[in-house]
């Protein structure tokens, strides 16, 4: 069971993550906050695996309690939920080690998706989310998203065939586990590739190499319903 708390400070939009996520029998919704304080003070006493935080909320805002989190209760994966016109933030909190992202606007079952691939130790973007981060990485002139997505291309060619397969899937949002059944491989020497993919693209976490997948036109399909 992939126990989760919910941080929002609109009560009709928690009530509406709730009753998605009720859905999922896999799922246990374990607390809701309204704010960044009480999100922080539910997930160290309740540990579960994955909070899904508002990016803004007032008193502490989704990327700060992020940090208190990932300081104090580390095992609590992040998952961000933000709105369009919001791309700074999701920047800061893409920088601060964020899990996965999810637009407000987007489909149920992305929320459901997204909460079993961060659980699962997998990043995941919402395709929404992650033009929106390519777009706003490659600003508004045509000659700087060439050359952003040239530069991602020549990090992604100075990978093995092998890294690039794994990197394509990463970019959809697999985890390990899926990623090791599609390529046939142990769980361990997918880990030993993320591992080293990451630190060839010169990125700190799944969801930075997710975003140099996109920005590079490769991903691969997207992870199966479960």
């Amino acid at each position: 069971m992939i126990r989760v708390l919910i941080a929002d400070d609109e009560p009709m939009i928690r009530a509406g993550l709730r009753a998605i996520l009720a859905t999922a029998a896999d799922i246990d919704v374990i607390g809701e906050a309204g704010d960044g304080h009480d999100a922080v003070e539910l997930a160290r006493r309740h540990r579960p695996e994955v909070a899904v935080l508002d990016i803004r909320m007032p008193g502490l805002n989704g990327i700060d309690a992020m940090a208190e989190l990932r300081r104090t209760v580390p095992a609590t994966r992040v998952l961000i939920l933000t709105t369009f016109g919001e791309d700074d933030y999701i920047l800061r909190a893409l920088g601060g080690g964020a899990a996965g992202f999810l637009i407000k606007s987007g489909e149920p079952e992305e929320l459901i998706m997204g909460v079993r691939a961060v659980a699962d130790g997998a990043a995941y973007l919402s395709p929404k989310v992650a033009a929106r981060v390519v777009a706003h990485l490659a600003a508004t002139g045509a000659d700087t998203v060439a050359a952003r997505r040239t530069s991602a291309r020549d990090r992604v060619d100075a990978l093995s065939p092998r890294e690039r397969d794994v990197l394509a899937f990463l970019g959809s949002g697999l985890s390990n586990a899926q990623i090791a059944r599609r390529l046939t491989v142990v769980e361990g020497t997918v880990k030993a590739h993320v591992s080293s993919i990451l630190a060839r693209l010169g990125v700190d976490n799944r969801a930075a190499a997710a975003v140099v997948a996109h920005e590079a036109g490769l991903t691969g399909p997207p992870p199966a319903q479960q």
